[in-house]
């Protein structure tokens, strides 16, 4: 008989894989500063202490938003925005994509059934742009920490910028770049169980319905165990900023009103960003430290468009020459954005 333990992965692999790095992160940044450095220690605490203190009523706002929507349904709305005329379309897919929190899970199938039913590439274009960077529970948490003001700005910016990635790719739909955007004919269908994505009708009373109260139980601890991991990772760096205090640093290269600060910003943030909510607690210290406001504007804006997820949902579904005409968008639309809010602000 063969012996198969030798394919068979080690067990502590197993558990490596498995285990959520960013737990893990939260349990070894304090760890490290008590061995490293005590006396900074009780310091960088209190900071996360007070900065969680803060947000806590944001971060209840946002998950219970965001468990409402996913219970009710009321995200398959998105899909009335893909019907009727095409300009029409494109700028009700701005404005659905910023409204409507989505899981990869849930994007890449909803995406790929609207493309093989001949959706135009300018409205998806145009959710696709909008939709990683603003929904409910992200509006909620950068109005808890970086105003009112900058977050209705950054919804304006997801918006403007769906739109004008959407009007553009419509506007070109004939050239090389746009023709026949599919990596290969996608079937109509869903994951997670989806049979057919956001085709049902929202229940706004879902209360009544004992596995819709289950889905708002879930959605609400998943959601807060999300955000409350993030915003501990994000509260973590800003207090290490604060201790070290990293003001001359940040000043010299994301300080100051120019224009060379906020294409920094957007090309440093593409790369870098990680998760969106995290974003926003780090992106607060860095403006205590001396980040400018067009700086921060344009971090938030490339970066949230090109992270990991929605990245993936953009390449999982079209060749090569729409994700980079994908990615040219967000840059673009983040250096206007990142402009416009330095000169108002």
């Amino acid at each position: 008989m063969a012996d198969t333990t030798q394919n068979s992965p080690a067990p502590w692999r197993t558990r490596w894989t498995k285990l959520d790095k960013a737990w893990l992160t939260v349990v070894i940044i304090p760890l490290i500063l008590l061995v490293l450095a005590p006396e900074k220690f009780l310091p960088a605490s209190e900071i996360v202490f007070e900065a969680m203190s803060h947000t806590g009523i944001f971060i209840i706002i946002a998950i219970t938003l965001v468990a409402y929507v996913k219970a009710s349904g009321a995200e398959n709305l998105i899909a009335k925005a893909f019907q009727g005329n095409q300009v029409r379309m494109i700028i009700l897919a701005a404005f659905m994509g910023g409204l409507s929190p989505f899981c990869s899970c849930e994007v890449i199938p909803f995406i790929a059934a609207l493309l093989a039913v001949g959706a135009p590439l300018g409205a998806v274009m145009a959710f696709w742009l909008a939709s990683p960077l603003m929904d409910p529970a992200m509006f909620t948490i950068t109005w808890g920490e970086l105003g009112w003001d900058f977050a209705v700005a950054k919804t304006i910016a997801a918006v403007t910028i769906g739109m004008m990635g959407g009007f553009l790719t419509m506007t070109f739909s004939k050239s090389a770049v746009f023709a026949d955007p599919l990596r290969e004919k996608p079937q109509v269908g869903g994951c997670c169980s989806t049979k057919a994505p956001f085709s049902e009708k929202p229940v706004w009373k879902f209360w009544g319905n004992a596995d819709r109260r289950t889905v708002f139980r879930e959605t609400w601890l998943e959601n807060a165990l999300f955000l409350v991991k993030w915003l501990l990772i994000a509260y973590m760096f800003e207090a290490l900023m604060i201790v070290y205090d990293t003001t001359a640093w940040v000043g010299q290269f994301l300080g100051g009103e120019g224009f060379d600060t906020i294409l920094l910003a957007a090309l440093i943030g593409m790369p870098a960003y990680l998760n969106g909510f995290a974003a926003v607690g780090f992106i607060s210290g860095l403006m205590e430290q001396g980040m400018s406001n067009g700086a921060a504007m344009s971090f938030v804006i490339a970066g949230g468009v090109s992270c990991i997820p929605a990245a993936i949902a953009v390449w999982a579904l079209v060749k090569p020459r729409i994700f980079a005409a994908y990615l040219g968008f967000a840059l673009t639309g983040a250096l206007i954005a990142g402009s416009v809010w330095q000169a108002v602000a």
